[in-house]
This record gives C-alpha cells, sequence and structure tokens, in this order.
C-alpha cells in the first residue's frame, strides 16, 4: 500500500507498551514513511529520551499512570489536522482502546493489548511476566524493569536466548510500576482509569491482533477483550498470528503484521473517503 501524497495519506500514530520506548517502533516507522504515510511515535510522559539513557536514570517516569499517559496522547491527537490511525502494542494497546472511546481516532489497532477493565481471564504465563513487579506493592510508585532472563520468558519466548538478549538490550528500559498496578487490578477497582464504555456505539473501528505464543497477553485474554465490544454497533475484528510472542512488533514477520494492521485500518476509516 503506498500513498502519493499528503493529502491521500492518512496519519498514523504509533503507541508503545510498558518496559519499552518508540524504539520499538522503529521498523515500522521506516516502513510507513516509506509508503508515503505521516507516521508518529510519541513517547509516554517521562519515557523521552534514548533506551542507554533510561536506563541509567529512570526517575522521569517513576509514579506516571495511565490516565497521565492517555491525556499526553490525546493532548496529541487532538493537536492534529486529522483523525490519525491509532496502533498501540501492550498497553499502548489499552491506550488505544482508551482513546477509542473518547472519540479520537479514525481507526484502531491494539497489539497484544493489556487488558481494559472488565477483562477477566487471567492466564498463570501473564502472572509469570508481571510476578517480578507486582509481588511487592511497595513497587507501584517506582520505575522497575525486568532482567534478560525474564524478558525472554515475557516478550521474547519464541526467539533463541541470543535473539532475546539482542532485543533486550536494543529496546528494554525500566517502567512506571503504576501502570502495571492499574491495569492489574482494574476489577477491583470501581473508578479504575482502564475503564472503557463498551457500549460505545460512535466510537472509531477496532481490531485486535494477538499472538499466538504471546506469555503476556495470551491469546484468550484479546479474545475475551474483543468479545466485551459485542455491546456496541462500532465494528470491532480480531485476527490471531500463530507462533508469535509478545514481541511481534520486533521479531522476524513484522511486516506481516505491520501490513496487516494498516490495511485493515485504511479499509475501516473515513479518512480516505
Amino acid at each position: 500500500m503506498t500513498f502519493s501524497n499528503d493529502q491521500e495519506a492518512p496519519p498514523v500514530v504509533l503507541i508503545h507498551g510498558l518496559w519499552v520506548t518508540p524504539r520499538s517502533w522503529e521498523h515500522w516507522v521506516e516502513y510507513y514513511t516509506s509508503q508515503g504515510l505521516q507516521v508518529s511515535a510519541p513517547a509516554w510522559p517521562g519515557v523521552e529520551g534514548e533506551v542507554e539513557d533510561l536506563r541509567t536514570d529512570a526517575s522521569g517516569m517513576a509514579g506516571i499512570g495511565i490516565q497521565q499517559v492517555v491525556d499526553s496522547y490525546d493532548a496529541i491527537i487532538r493537536g492534529m489536522d486529522r483523525p490519525p490511525i491509532l496502533i498501540g502494542h501492550s498497553f499502548g494497546g489499552t491506550i488505544v482502546q482508551l482513546l477509542l472511546d473518547r472519540g479520537l481516532g479514525s481507526a484502531g489497532v491494539a497489539i497484544d493489548s493489556a487488558a481494559v477493565k472488565g477483562v477477566l481471564p487471567l492466564p498463570v504465563s501473564t502472572l509469570r511476566s508481571t510476578w517480578p513487579v507486582l509481588r511487592n506493592p511497595g513497587n507501584k510508585g517506582k520505575a522497575l524493569g525486568l532482567s534478560a532472563k525474564q524478558f525472554h520468558y515475557a516478550f521474547a519466548n519464541t526467539l533463541s536466548a541470543e535473539e532475546s538478549l539482542q532485543a533486550y538490550e536494543r529496546y528494554h528500559v525500566p517502567g512506571p510500576a503504576r501502570v502495571l498496578f492499574e491495569g492489574a487490578f482494574a476489577n477491583f477497582n470501581s473508578q479504575a482509569p482502564t475503564r472503557v464504555d463498551f457500549s460505545n456505539d460512535e466510537r472509531a473501528p477496532l481490531l485486535f491482533i494477538a499472538g499466538g505464543a504471546d506469555h503476556i497477553v495470551p491469546p484468550k485474554v484479546n479474545r475475551a477483550n474483543a468479545r466485551l465490544y459485542g455491546k456496541s454497533a462500532a465494528i470491532t475484528d480480531y485476527q490471531e498470528f500463530a507462533g508469535r510472542s509478545h514481541l511481534t512488533i520486533g521479531q522476524e514477520g513484522w511486516r506481516e503484521v505491520a501490513d496487516y494492521a494498516l490495511t485493515w485500518a485504511v479499509d475501516h476509516t473515513n479518512v480516505l473517503r
């Protein structure tokens, strides 16, 4: 899919997840830009800067919560000339859902999306992936990362140890633990920041993409999340890519996912019509 001019090309906003930065989208930014798209990949508040610097000092992100992250993207999107296609990975997928619920975006794609409030499945692999942070309530206000071994299990379980380590060194940073706590305990909080109106008929179309071998967010979580939108007349679709880990946007074969996400979004948005 190639766009010939700025007027024809829809803007695309890529939203990263926890424990990574906008660098996690580097392949997608280059690929979409080469097709004539207007692409931006803003950082979460406190996660601005290079991976190497954030590993040295992550204090700026400590205590950041989901509401602050969503509000930051809200302001960026409202400042754009046209409603963008929103594509988010992991907690970025959660943010996409929340932004669409606010009436933002022309279409949304949630890849390996962390759950919003109301999603019930809690697989053992999810608990194991997040337990290094969640096991201590005192971690909530901190910025914490994963070890290389923990990253391999959680993000890159379909990759070799060497491939996983390369990805870890390239992309991994500490993350604001508050985001993880707010997501994990949303179903016990009536005012959880991940609340979504599943019956919202006015939101833009939404696609869930799941990785068949994802440990952090197994497909059953994304399927359960998508089913909750059955109360809405707005379009909700689901696509699963077999054998793919949580690092699906950066591992070999990412282009297939990028093509599917973009084609679906353009086909389901009014930007070009």
